[in-house]
């Protein structure tokens, strides 16, 4: 899987242990506080109380933008990840498997005396995931943790919308990514995310980000409608680059004025959307980095996308990938 010129690509996010369960939406109604989807913070005692409760299916790395750097990296770039772990067991299998992917872990800092984070991710039939994620140590990254070095030599920079939490720490990665002269590339993970940030998040995309990826509700929640054209429109008010992506309907793409509609990839056995948002930023990502058009690089993530909505959790298996490169071997 590896070539003689890699590119190269950093992100930034929350390195988080994921515990992927099977459950029907009886168990959410009656166990898990707040709404059915996207993610919500807990507490470690809350976390204790669902992991007594559900029969854990397997067991991941994940975080939004750590699965976007793994899956470019199987895809052949050389991929680091900022972020911080803890000291426990969980943290050293984070690290072996980002270096079995072809990653560094050189920029994953490590805090004493802490658990790594974990996310319970909870598959109802429809194939909906519900996460409830307790942060441990990645909630102690900070602004010390990064600087200009970090990001020196990286020419892309991708980050997750969860560290828009911490306002501080995001404009701080921004801008130093951005003084260290990356692209930057940002997906805003969650309604819930930008829902909380809206009196921020619009400036924050206008100054720094240049590449911004959003589903539909996410995007319905930042620019306040329902239209896809118009919430194209206003995303493309805020970074020179926008991804919606719309599920079984496909994705839109915009720059300046030109708009690019990708068809949908089907996927016949549909298992768990977990990951798939992620999967398809780093097909897009890899694409743009490898100088392909737009229309391909929605194209490959559409690709990454249908693969990775057919396993539970975000982790392809090998036959997976040797698809997925034979795919994007075919766009170049």
């Amino acid at each position: 899987m590896a070539e003689e010129n890699k590119i190269r690509v950093i992100g930034a996010g929350s390195p988080i242990v994921d515990i992927l369960a099977y459950v029907d939406d009886d168990f959410l109604l009656k166990n898990i506080s707040g709404e059915k989807g996207g993610m919500e913070l807990i507490s470690e005692d809350e976390l204790k109380k669902i992991l007594s409760l559900i029969n854990i299916s397997k067991k991941a790395c994940g975080g939004s933008a750590a699965n976007t750097i793994f899956a470019m990296c199987r895809l052949g770039a050389e991929g680091s990840l900022a972020g911080k772990t803890g000291d426990d067991e969980n943290s050293l299998f984070y690290k072996k498997t980002l270096l079995e992917a072809g990653g560094n872990a050189e920029n994953l800092k490590t805090l004493k005396n802490s658990p790594t984070a974990v996310s319970v991710c909870m598959v109802t039939p429809d194939a909906a995931r519900t996460m409830r994620t307790h942060l441990g140590a990645a909630m102690h990254f900070s602004p010390e943790d990064t600087s200009s070095q970090t990001f020196a030599g990286y020419p892309l920079f991708h980050t997750e919308g969860y560290l828009i939490f911490n306002r501080d720490l995001i404009t701080h990665i921004l801008k130093t990514a951005r003084d260290a002269g990356c692209i930057i590339s940002l997906d805003l993970s969650s309604f819930e995310v930008v829902n909380a940030s809206k009196d921020f998040l619009p400036d924050l995309l206008k100054e720094y980000v240049d590449i911004i990826f959003a589903n539909e509700d996410e995007a319905s929640a930042f620019c306040n409608t329902k239209d896809l054209d118009k919430c194209l429109e206003i995303l493309s008010q805020h970074c020179k680059i926008s991804a919606l992506k719309t599920g079984d309907k496909g994705s839109l793409i915009r720059s300046g004025d030109s708009v690019i509609k990708v068809s949908p990839v089907t996927c016949e056995n549909l298992v768990d959307t977990t990951g798939a948002g992620d999967y398809w930023a780093a097909g897009f990502l890899y694409g743009y980095l490898k100088g392909l058009t737009l229309e391909k690089c929605g194209k490959l993530g559409s690709f990454m996308g249908a693969e990775a909505v057919s396993v539970l959790g975000a982790e392809l298996e090998d036959d997976q990938w040797e698809k997925i490169i034979e795919y994007s071997s075919k766009l170049q």
